[in-house]
C-alpha cells in the first residue's frame, strides 16, 4: 500500500518531489505561495548554484544567446539593476574589471559591491540620475542600454502597464541619448507589447526590434522583453522602420 504514491518504478512523482510550504501565523496566503514557488524553481536553483544575485540573471542570458547582446570590450548600463544579477551577466560578459570598469548600474536599493561594476544608488526616475550615469561613463558612449525595471504591480492589469510603460519611455529615451552606433536597448515590458508611438521612436533610431519573452521568464508571468538593435544614431529621423522588426 505504501508504493501507491510512487510513480513508475517505485520513484516518486514531480509533483510528489514538490516541496510544500504550510501557512505560518501571521503570513500570507500570497507570502506562501511566492516562498512555495521560489524553492521549487529550477532558475532559482541554478543561480544560487552559480553563485548569481537572482533567477533574473538567466533572462538576459537568453536573450543574449538568441540576440548577440554582449561583446569583449563594450559599455553597459543595467537600469533598475538591483540585486545585480543582469550586472553581474554583464561584466563577465564584456571583460569589466575594477581597473578598467564597463559596467554602470544604478538602482535605489542598497546592493553590494561587484566586481567590474560602478554602482549607483539612486532612483532612475529623478532628474539628475541620467547625468549621474553619463558621468559614471567617463565621457564615453554605452553600447548597451538594458532595463528590467518595474513598479511593484498594483494587480490592476491596466494600471499596472501604464506605469511599466513609463519606465521603458524613460530608458528609450536615455538610451537614445547615451548609446553608440551600432548600439542596443533592452527593457522589460508586459504582454500586449510597446506603445505604438514609442515602438515609432525606436523603429527610426534602430535598424530593428523584437519582442521576446525567454524561458527564464515565468510563463504565467506578464513580462515580456523588448529588443532593439543596430542604433543609428540620436540624429536619425528617415522615418523608415526597422528592417526586422516584430513590433
Amino acid at each position: 500500500m505504501a508504493d501507491k504514491a510512487l510513480g513508475r518504478g517505485g520513484r516518486k512523482s514531480e509533483k510528489d518531489l514538490k516541496i510544500r510550504v504550510k501557512t505560518a501565523k501571521g503570513r500570507k496566503v500570497s507570502s506562501t505561495k511566492w516562498l512555495e514557488r521560489q524553492l521549487n524553481d529550477p532558475y532559482v536553483a541554478r543561480a544560487r548554484a552559480a553563485g548569481m544575485r537572482s533567477r533574473a540573471a538567466f533572462k538576459i542570458i537568453e536573450i543574449d544567446e538568441k540576440h548577440k547582446l554582449f561583446r569583449r570590450g563594450m559599455r553597459v548600463v543595467d537600469l533598475g539593476a538591483a540585486p545585480g544579477g543582469w550586472s553581474q551577466v554583464a561584466a563577465a560578459a564584456v571583460g569589466s574589471t575594477d581597473a578598467n570598469p564597463l559596467v554602470v548600474g544604478i538602482d535605489y536599493l542598497e546592493m553590494d559591491s561587484i566586481p567590474g561594476v560602478i554602482l549607483l544608488k539612486k532612483d532612475f526616475t529623478e532628474d539628475d540620475a541620467p547625468q549621474m550615469l553619463t558621468d559614471a561613463l567617463g565621457g564615453h558612449k554605452a553600447d548597451l542600454v538594458m532595463s528590467d525595471m518595474a513598479w511593484p504591480t498594483t494587480g490592476h492589469r491596466a494600471t499596472d502597464h501604464i506605469r511599466i510603460m513609463q519606465l521603458v519611455e524613460l530608458a528609450a529615451y536615455f538610451a537614445v541619448d547615451v548609446l553608440a552606433p551600432g548600439g542596443a536597448f533592452v527593457a522589460k515590458v508586459f504582454q500586449g507589447g510597446t506603445e505604438h508611438e514609442l515602438l515609432h521612436m525606436l523603429k527610426r533610431h534602430f535598424r530593428s526590434t523584437f519582442h521576446v519573452k525567454p524561458p527564464a521568464s515565468r510563463q504565467d508571468s506578464a513580462e515580456t522583453y523588448l529588443v532593439a538593435k543596430g542604433f543609428k544614431g540620436k540624429d536619425s529621423a528617415d522615418g523608415t522602420g526597422g528592417d526586422n522588426s516584430d513590433g
